[in-house]
């Protein structure tokens, strides 16, 4: 199980990251953030199990942030630390489907006891799907054939555009509730495809019902449901994320990911997957054999790669002038570049090789190795400088990137020429 921490307080994550034994148990610390909005594009990179998180968080609070991940990412276990006993945070965590609400401070103990029956709730949940498709499998081998195909006809070119309703009214009346107000298809190709197949329907069969996989020659094709324009977008980089990393986990290659406009009828479904398959085969001649890309469509206006260098390019500039600010969001950057979040994230991630989080503590550690190799600054006026405003989150980040802890870093480096 993956686990990962979002909680503004340094002590609490550095009590959670050292304190508690996770070699000897059955969970990995993939993460960790300060607050919700820097939290939420690495949870979409790492794409963990377990989320903890606190709810008094800055820029970004934990309550929003669970709300997000309620829809873009439902399958996540949600364990809530918190400092507050209030009833009213508590109701709300509830109503948001939280596992576990604990109150601050908590020892390894109760960490692992929680992390315990929240891991076994998701494995029993999981089999309990797996075990009901299983059963349906045997006992309806033509139902889930003539599923896979109704879902497939809504990709097919033959079709005519009324089929469309017509199969999303099948598709209901065999409880596969498929009517949305907004759509858009992802198109992946890659091989081998059996692997790859199996880790789409089993995303598909965590997603809660908003994303409906259907396998293709060359790959598999997802339709992914939205309640507004931008809850279907989100959902739909989300998921694309997601498929993109498990292939590379089960070792596919070839990797190829488009997506499609968002369309607003069952018969413009095959719009969007037009779309999502034209990005992927434009993807084919900009990647050697190993490349991941996650191409991108957006409202139906295809970016070419030219311009979206450029604008990568200018956040880039823009991230260079203000990565000293320790308030720099990805929003920031993204609303500087006319981008929505989700968007400039995975375009990002795309043209430069890094999230956005990589390539901020990449500018902030570099003017950090400057200026201790330069100057005569202490440790916590070198981390304001750099952009940190807590220096032992600093010294944590350092060492984590460098091997080694500012000052060994100026011992070994100071007055180098740079």
């Amino acid at each position: 199980m993956k686990v990962f921490l979002a909680d503004d307080e340094i002590v609490v994550r550095e009590g959670i990251r050292e304190s508690f034994p996770w070699e000897q148990t059955p969970y990995t610390l993939v993460g960790e953030a300060p607050d919700g909005e820097m939290a939420l594009p690495m949870i979409r990179d790492t794409n963990p199990d377990i989320v903890i998180t606190d709810i008094k968080m800055p820029f970004m609070d934990g309550l929003e942030l669970i709300r997000i991940l309620r829809v873009q990412m439902p399958w996540i276990g949600i364990i809530v630390l918190s400092g507050y006993d209030e009833f009213e945070y508590a109701r709300q965590c509830i109503q948001l489907g939280v596992r576990e609400y604990l109150l601050k401070p908590i020892n390894a103990t109760q960490l692992r006891d929680v992390l315990d029956k929240v891991s076994l709730q998701i494995e029993t949940e999981r089999k309990t799907l797996e075990h009901a498709a299983s059963l349906q499998a045997r006992m309806e081998t033509d139902g889930k054939f003539l599923k896979e195909k109704l879902i497939g006809s809504l990709f097919s070119e033959e079709a005519a555009e009324e089929d469309a309703v017509s199969a999303l009214m099948q598709l209901r009346s065999m409880g596969v509730p498929v009517p949305a107000p907004y759509y858009v298809v992802v198109d992946a190709a890659f091989s081998p495809t059996g692997p790859g197949q199996e880790a789409a329907v089993t995303l598909s069969e965590n997603s809660g019902g908003i994303v409906h996989a259907s396998p293709s020659r060359t790959g598999t094709r997802l339709l992914v449901l939205g309640d507004t324009p931008e809850d279907a977008e989100e959902r739909a980089y989300a998921i694309g994320t997601s498929l993109a990393r498990e292939l590379e986990r089960t070792e596919c290659i070839g990797i190829r990911v488009g997506i499609g406009e968002i369309v607003d009828a069952p018969e413009r479904i095959l719009n969007s997957f037009k779309t999502a398959r034209h990005i992927r085969h434009l993807l084919v001649e900009k990647q050697d054999e190993q490349a991941l890309i996650l191409g991108v469509r957006e409202m139906g206006e295809v970016g070419d790669e030219r311009k979206g260098n450029s604008v990568i390019n200018e956040a880039k500039v823009y991230m260079s002038r203000n990565y000293a600010n320790p308030n720099l969001m990805l929003q920031d950057v993204a609303k500087a570049v006319n981008m929505s979040n989700s968007r400039f994230s995975t375009v990002f991630s795309q043209q430069s090789g890094q999230s956005f989080t990589e390539y901020l503590i990449y500018l902030r550690l570099n003017k950090a190795k400057e200026l201790l190799r330069t100057t005569g600054l202490k440790s916590s006026q070198v981390a304001r400088e750099a952009g940190y405003n807590d220096a032992h989150y600093f010294s944590y980040i350092f060492k984590k990137n460098t091997g080694l802890t500012p000052s060994e870093y100026r011992a070994q480096n100071q007055n180098e020429p740079m």
